[in-house]
């Protein structure tokens, strides 16, 4: 990147999806973030504009790390990562996080070399927690909240690693389960203080 997005170009970014990177704006904006290598353009119909790594990095620059706060800065949807104070539920919450899922699916689709949907993507592994989160979350898993016990993902000082953990060790496996099932690969482990159980989870290169 040559030079930094201006105002404008900034505004266009941070309403990206944020799962997505999906973009709407000018068309001389959307070409500008092309050439500063911060979009691309899809090459299939209808040909939308969407943020690349380096978009995304820029965006997130902005905000706090998912990795240590939840909820993201603009207020838009996150995966529940557990440990929560308050926590929408019913149907409203699970179209949305039925529609983020979908909305990954594609990014893979999309940004993969191989066009591949079950097998994490560059979104993934630099937004790890919030992704395995996801993972869970759209696949029924409750998180630990006000309502009660429930996964919890959080970040570790490994690289391209997230550790979960589970009420009991029935959950842990069925959260196992599910993202070896998302494209993940999981290990079980023992915390050498406190002795409990947890994952340690990354996501699946091939």
């Amino acid at each position: 990147m040559s030079r930094p997005p201006t105002a404008a170009q900034r505004r266009v970014i941070d309403a990206a999806d944020p799962v997505t990177g999906r973009l709407r704006g000018t068309e001389a904006q959307l070409a500008a973030l092309v050439r500063l290598g911060l979009a691309f353009r899809h090459p299939r119909p209808p040909h939308d504009h969407f943020l690349t790594s380096a978009g995304h990095r820029t965006r997130e620059a902005a905000e706090p790390r998912a990795d240590a706060e939840p909820a993201p800065a603009d207020g838009g949807f996150a995966a529940r990562v557990g440990g929560e104070e308050r926590a929408d539920t019913g149907p409203a919450r699970a179209r949305e996080v039925h529609s983020a899922w979908q909305g990954l699916l594609e990014l893979r689709r999309m940004t993969n070399a191989d066009g591949a949907t079950d097998r994490p993507c560059g979104w993934e592994r630099t937004h790890l927690v919030r992704a395995a989160a996801l993972a869970l979350e759209a696949a029924g898993h409750p998180p630990e909240g006000p309502g009660g016990p429930g996964y919890r993902v959080r970040a570790t000082p490994q690289p391209e690693a997230v550790a979960v953990y589970a009420p009991d060790a029935e959950a842990l496996r069925a959260c196992a389960a599910t993202l070896e099932g998302a494209g993940w690969q999981t290990g079980e482990y023992t915390e050498p203080r406190t002795r409990t159980r947890y994952l340690l989870a990354s996501p699946r290169r091939v």
